[in-house]
């Protein structure tokens, strides 16, 4: 009998198990990875699974956890916002005191994105608010202060080799334009030459250069790599630069945002307003010299907004913006240590971020087991998600009264962001249905999101760790399972 009921009971399962049991755990590329798959209907029902309770490294996916939990704490409304206040007395024009720059983690502030203000009319702003104020020369410093959040930056687990690239900037409580430098790298006329690397804006007056990097053979293309962290104010390049490759322009992380800031707004006030400091610092610095007054005793003159959350939950999502989803993070952590202990709290940490987080998840009801968040945006290799958790989060997502914004902000194949190329001769109306963030690491490829079906929202999670092959070998089977997913919610 035994043979006989196997076979009838594949007839029983849907074409998704069908694909997940004979295309994929049947790959020889597949047999020796990690991998979790889990859709469900909009019942909750189990439509297709493998392994849905085992938790797996999330890499980008994590955002739409993020960004989710800020449209739930926040609210897609919120604004970051930023302050300019001053200590000391304004006599005849001058003020003997400092004048602060009070960072409300707003991560648009100087931002390159098309949503962000353009910084010369925030800096307008504050500067005729120092006009007002009847400020002339400032007698102390510009002070970039970042005391909204803790002095991290980073959390401890991001792995070094990330942390000197744009994607791995990391947040700060006053952060500017994402807390990036820019550079113009070109190679040198020969093979062996030094490499010339120009920077070309903002930089931190904290931070000292080496460059170690030579000219490489012909057809080598960039080869360079650049470290940096918060405990030396040293950034330095290193590696090859092909002598026939073009000059092109690199975003750099830049440890320092408070004293950036500041460096640029004194500049912006000594050049346009004829109003001159006696230098700029970051409230860490300023503390090796005096106490710094609370923010509570300083006199405010001028505050300034980031766009609402919405918007930066779009891009977020989007285009995989790490940046704007460890500021979200970090600001949830915040908002809700607040609503616990009823008070302003300044300080906030990745860990007690984390925590917070969890416990306002099982209030909500949902259950955290399979759930270890670590950061905001998946870089980290200490988040572990099950695709289990996956669809009860998003299924809470859909009780949101603003959860077809949330949905939009997720991309889809042939649509703009990380999905534009997947599935690409797939049906155009069976990839219209998907909405999906997608999230790599090395040896990590996974996918999690919905599918607007006839059959109602079908959520899913589709994860895969420690494969021993190229992402483009893997990305068909992948596919697939979409593809298949997408034909299961078409069909009534």
């Amino acid at each position: 009998m035994a043979l006989v009921l196997i076979p009838l009971m594949g007839f029983g399962q849907n074409r998704v198990q069908n694909y997940i049991d004979r295309q994929m755990k049947t790959d020889s590329l597949l047999i020796n990875a990690v991998v979790g798959i889990l859709a469900v209907d909009a019942d909750g029902r189990e439509i297709a699974s493998w392994n849905p309770d085992m938790p797996l490294l999330t890499a980008s996916t994590m955002k739409t956890i993020t960004t989710g939990l800020g449209y739930e704490v926040l609210g897609p409304g919120y604004r970051f916002s930023t302050r300019i206040a001053y200590d000391g007395k304004i006599v005849d024009g001058v003020l003997n005191g400092n004048l602060y720059i009070v960072g409300g983690a707003d991560p648009t502030l100087g931002s390159r994105d098309t949503i962000a203000f353009p910084i010369d009319s925030i800096f307008g702003v504050w500067a005729k608010a120092v006009q007002k104020a009847g400020i002339r020369r400032i007698k102390g410093r510009i002070i970039g202060d970042d005391r909204i959040f803790e002095e991290e930056n980073i959390p401890a687990s991001w792995a070094y080799g990330n942390i000197g690239y744009d994607w791995g900037s990391g947040t700060s409580g006053l952060s500017f334009c994402e807390n990036q430098s820019l550079f113009q790298i070109e190679a040198g006329l020969s093979e062996g030459d030094p490499v010339r690397i120009t920077p070309l804006g903002p930089q931190s007056p904290y931070i000292t250069y080496i460059n170690e990097a030579i000219t490489g053979k012909r057809g080598s293309g960039d080869n360079t790599e650049y470290y940096a962290s918060s405990i030396a104010t040293v950034g330095k390049f290193v590696g090859t630069y092909g002598v026939d490759a073009k000059p092109r322009k690199l975003a750099m992380s830049n440890k320092y945002g408070p004293v950036t800031c500041a460096a640029e707004f004194a500049r912006f006030l000594s050049e346009k307003k004829g109003i001159g400091c006696k230098g700029v610092s970051d409230i860490r610095q300023m503390e090796y010299d005096f106490i710094a007054p609370s923010q509570k005793d300083l006199t405010y003159i001028a505050e300034t907004f980031s766009p609402e959350l919405r918007r930066i939950v779009k891009v977020t999502n989007t285009i995989s913006n790490n940046f704007f989803a460890e500021t979200i993070f970090k600001m949830v952590g915040k908002k809700l240590v607040e609503r616990e202990t009823g008070q302003e709290f300044l300080g906030i940490t990745y860990g007690r971020a984390s925590h917070v987080i969890k416990e306002y998840l099982k209030e909500k009801g949902v259950s955290t087991y399979g759930y270890t968040q670590d950061d905001g945006s998946g870089l980290s290799r200490q988040n572990y998600v099950s695709p289990r958790f996956f669809t009860r989060f998003y299924a809470m997502m859909a009780e949101n009264p603003d959860f077809e914004e949330y949905l939009a902000s997720f991309p889809g194949p042939g649509r703009p962001g990380t999905l534009r190329t997947v599935l690409n001769n797939a049906d155009p109306e069976l990839k219209k249905t998907i909405y999906a963030k997608s999230g790599s690491l090395s040896n990590v490829r996974c996918y999690a999101g919905y599918v607007d079906s006839q059959r109602g929202l079908i959520r899913f999670a589709i994860m895969l760790n420690n494969y021993d092959a190229p992402t483009s070998r893997m990305m068909p089977k992948v596919e697939g399972f979409l593809e298949e997913l997408a034909k299961y919610g078409a069909k009534l």
